[in-house]
């Protein structure tokens, strides 16, 4: 409809020129009639033609931005869906290659430079077209000669845009890459502001994105300059193509081989051509950043994710687990994480996980949530490999509580029913939750309650309190698995002991994970696990553990010794 509304624009545009030229010729022709009555007559007539075309023209321009604008902003609608849907889709690895400015930048300015391209561009583009199709038809009947005269600049012109556009779409392509740069460089400094602050780095940090800022302002300034030439190159061969028009023009009308009125005719010609032609430099620009733009978001959209659901029909798990020589090694680091792991768990047993930071534990934790998939060797759930599991049922029966905690900046209510959909979400089941969690005295004792927003990443709340939010978020869920990792590191021993003997009703049929470098937290597991370097080196209950005096022993003793000396 764009294109149909931007033609009949264009022609009812070009066609008042035609009646300019009639009017202009009728003057010329009755110059000495005393008349003037008649002369003011056939002159409102001539005048009330052209208002009404340009009335028409206008109209129908209305209609095309109605047409191509509203469905630009319609397309970019779709495509920020379709991004960060498919963000959702890639996989944890994809996101440690990647900076979260980097994605923020292509979801954000990426698209709003293509939908600037399928929006203005293509409307000027089209009605570039049409009035360059218009206008030269018009002329050429006019008179050849002369037309030819005024089309000489156009080869130059094809050059000068052919050579700029080539230098905008690299210049454009580095501008965005700098752009997504300070993007995130200003997101972790916002991010981690209590560690810039806590370091007194405000001033360095102040200085590192303005040597960036310095760097994005050099770009720019380069492609400015290549298009504040272009523009004023353009508007010179607009005004060579009039002064060929006065001259040729003036010595054809002396011949009597065109009319006065056709000189004005084409003047008002490549008058109507001079702004579509003076856009070509913008539409070039927006063109060139638009296909830089696209490049980069096509850069993610075709990546494939690693890890994807295999299959569409639903999967109950009842929480058996056996881990069957598994080994894993981060793809972007190499670092090998775990090395022949095997241990088997029954439906509602207590597995506990514990070793040194770096020897593995939460890598367990990610491969159970199919966050990665093993290296080698392979995961049953119900005696069912991992990969042939529904993902998506798979994660909404498992409780997990990371080892580092998000909280999104929201009420605490909708921190802890976070994994459940808004409608059956219950306020009764999460004051619960919140007492399991040992987290309701705290959260009481502020002024909004549960209602309280906690503010980006939960920056109003301390570590521990942050820590009991996320335990309340996982068992609410009710899951079949629970998985809690390194979760009660920023809880004092008290609360600790509060929490576990509350988790124990909590855990009753449940089959859980309780991973952590505390001996207190894992001691009355059914089963734990000592890790080191990624390798099974212990394994048995705290009574057992204890009798071998080995790596266990050793940990119980260096943390009874250390809760000693702090008391």
């Amino acid at each position: 409809m764009g294109f149909v509304f931007v033609g009949i624009s264009n022609y009812y545009a070009i066609d008042s020129f035609t009646y300019a030229r009639k009017a202009i010729d009728y003057i010329k022709n009755n110059i000495n009639i005393t008349d003037n009555a008649t002369i003011m007559h056939e002159l409102v007539i001539y005048g009330g033609i052209i208002l009404g075309l340009a009335v028409l023209s206008g109209v129908f321009l209305f209609l095309t931005r109605q047409s191509i604008i509203v469905m630009s902003r319609l397309i970019e609608y779709d495509l920020k869906n379709e991004i960060y849907g498919h963000y959702q889709k890639l996989d944890i690895s994809f996101y440690r290659r990647n900076n979260t400015g980097d994605l923020m930048n292509r979801i954000s300015e990426d698209v709003s430079k293509v939908r600037m391209y399928i929006g203005p561009a293509v409307m000027y583009i089209l009605n570039t077209s049409f009035r360059f199709a218009l206008v030269i038809t018009a002329m050429l009947r006019v008179d050849v000669t002369l037309t030819l005269y005024v089309l000489i600049p156009l080869p130059i012109l094809a050059v000068a845009i052919y050579f700029v556009s080539n230098t905008i779409n690299k210049k454009g392509t580095k501008i965005q890459e700098q752009l997504s740069g300070i993007t995130t460089m200003a997101q972790e400094a916002f991010s981690g502001i209590r560690v810039l602050k806590a370091y007194g780095r405000e001033d360095h940090s102040a200085s590192e994105f303005e040597k960036q800022s310095s760097e994005y302002r050099k770009r720019t300034m380069g492609l400015v300059k290549v298009e504040s030439l272009f523009q004023p190159f353009i508007i010179f061969l607009i005004g060579l193509s009039n002064i060929f028009i006065i001259y040729i023009g003036g010595k054809l009308a002396i011949e009597h081989k065109i009319s006065y009125g056709n000189i004005v005719e084409f003047i008002l010609y490549v008058n109507a051509l001079s702004w579509p032609i003076a856009s070509l430099g913008w539409v070039t620009s927006l063109i060139q950043r638009a296909a830089a733009s696209q490049t980069r978001i096509n850069e993610f959209l075709q990546t494939q994710p690693e890890i994807y659901n295999p299959i569409n029909s639903p999967s109950k798990l009842e929480g058996a687990i056996e881990f069957k020589e598994v080994c894993f090694s981060y793809s972007d680091s190499k670092i090998k994480a775990l090395n022949n792991i095997s241990f088997q768990l029954k439906k509602g047993d207590t597995l506990a996980i514990i070793g040194r930071t770096g020897s593995g534990k939460s890598t367990i934790a990610n491969l159970l949530c199919r966050l990665y998939d093993v290296s080698s060797g392979e995961i049953l759930l119900d005696e069912k490999n991992i990969k042939n599991v529904n993902l998506f049922d798979l994660r909404s029966q498992i409780g997990y509580v990371p080892q580092e905690v998000f909280l999104f900046s929201d009420t605490i209510s909708h921190n802890i029913g976070f994994g459940l959909d808004k409608n059956k979400q219950n306020s009764s089941d999460i004051e619960i939750a919140a007492r399991n969690a040992a987290i309701y005295s705290n959260i009481k004792d502020f002024p909004e309650k549960f209602e309280t927003i906690v503010g980006e990443r939960g920056i109003t709340l301390s570590g521990g309190q942050k820590q009991r939010i996320s335990i309340a978020r996982a068992i609410l869920k009710q899951p079949q698995i629970l998985i809690f990792d390194d979760c009660l590191s920023a809880v004092d021993t008290e609360t600790e002991e509060e929490i576990l003997s509350n988790l124990k009703e909590v855990m009753k049929n449940k089959t859980s994970i309780i991973i952590s470098h505390r001996v207190s937290s894992v001691k009355n597991a059914n089963n734990i696990i000592v890790l080191d370097h990624g390798q099974i080196v212990e394994q048995g209950n705290h009574q057992q553990l204890m009798e071998k005096q080995k790596v266990y022993f050793e940990l119980f003793k260096m943390q009874q010794l250390e809760k000693q000396e702090q008391s």
